[in-house]
C-alpha cells in the first residue's frame, strides 16, 4: 500500500504560541504513525511563492493522512496553528 504525504508550507507569525500547535498535534501524530521527514531547515527557491517553513510528513497510508488531518485530535491543533500561522497544505499518495 502506497504511503500518503502531508506537504505543508508554513510562514510562523506568532513563534512561542506555535509551540502550543505543536504539543497539540503530537497525540494526532502518533495515533496516526505519522514520521517527520522535513520539519523547517534550510530550502532553495526554485519556483513560485514559499513560504518560511516547509514540512513533509510520512503516513502509512493516505488514508491515514487525511483521517489524522480530519481528527478531533488534530482539529485542536489546526485552530491553534491557523491562530498563529498562515499555511498551505496537501496530501499526497507516495509511490
Amino acid at each position: 500500500m502506497p504511503k500518503g504525504y502531508w506537504i505543508a508550507q508554513v510562514d510562523v507569525r506568532d513563534a512561542e504560541r506555535y509551540k502550543d500547535y505543536v504539543a497539540a498535534a503530537k497525540p494526532a501524530f502518533e495515533k496516526f504513525g505519522a514520521n517527520f521527514v522535513a520539519r523547517g531547515g534550510a530550502y532553495a527557491q526554485l519556483e513560485g511563492r514559499v513560504r518560511a517553513r516547509n514540512v513533509i510528513i510520512e503516513f502509512p497510508s493516505l488514508q491515514a493522512a487525511v483521517d489524522c488531518y480530519n481528527s478531533p485530535e488534530y482539529q485542536i491543533a489546526a485552530a491553534i496553528r491557523q491562530e498563529v500561522a498562515d499555511a498551505e497544505m496537501v496530501v499526497v499518495e507516495g509511490l
